[in-house]
């Protein structure tokens, strides 16, 4: 999963705009998040995952790494 699938699956499950996430995470972090920012970010796939991490903590979730079963 890309950056920018894993933001638009943020914004889908807590129905919210990318606008919005990046009000409450330069509310919320030490760093400066604005539309046109994000939106360049998300388009060159150029987001990195440390922001990711904090958009999902921000939302009260984590990001799981599972080994596939094997067969």
């Amino acid at each position: 999963m890309s950056g920018r699938e894993f933001v638009k699956i943020l914004l889908a499950k807590e129905c919210i705009t990318l606008k919005e996430l990046a009000r409450v995470a330069t509310e919320k972090g030490n760093k400066k998040f604005t539309l046109d920012g994000l939106s360049h970010k998300m388009r060159l796939g150029t987001i990195r995952f440390d922001d990711i991490e904090f958009f999902a903590k921000l939302y009260g979730y984590e990001i799981v790494l599972r080994k596939i079963a094997e067969d």
